[in-house]
């Protein structure tokens, strides 16, 4: 992994480690635009409330300035796990360029269901990067603790 990657990866990290300190999920996004970030969240499924929809990936999309939104091609998602089959599909959706994910999720990671989409939607994860995993030393962890924290019967 390039010095760059790894320094968007790892900042994805510290707000991940954020998310995990305030109660939420340890897995967060980071979108960058050239050499700058232009959106970025922690995941936020639980807090404040309950919600299926705030995932990292999600909220991170959503505040993208609009003034941008045209050039998401152009743009590099950084997320702690590999996105869910929610994000996933926005990802592709939306065009972003480049995915660059820290992680493998054995339980519901989408990346490897490429091959099985529809041809329109197939086509279009196949024109984005997917890069990962590339930093598991670092993120399996968290990885490890949002799965057990999601699947435990209090959640």
């Amino acid at each position: 992994m390039n010095p760059v990657d790894q320094g968007f990866l790892r900042h994805a990290v510290d707000l991940a480690l954020e998310a995990e300190r305030r109660g939420d999920l340890p897995i967060a996004a980071v979108i960058v635009l050239g050499d700058e970030i232009v959106s970025a969240a922690g995941n936020r499924s639980f807090l404040p409330s309950p919600h299926p929809g705030r995932h990292a990936e999600a909220l991170a999309l959503a505040g993208i300035p609009e003034d941008l939104v045209a050039r998401l091609p152009e743009m590099t998602c950084y997320c702690t796990l590999e996105p869910c089959l929610m994000c996933f599909g926005a990802l592709v959706l939306h065009r972003m360029g480049r995915v660059v994910f820290g992680a493998l999720d054995p339980r519901g990671g989408a990346v490897s269901l490429i091959e099985h989409l529809p041809p329109y939607v197939a086509a279009k994860a196949r024109a984005m990067s997917w890069i990962g995993p590339v930093l598991p030393e670092v993120c399996d962890p968290l990885c490890q603790r949002a799965l057990a924290r999601y699947w435990s019967p209090s959640a």
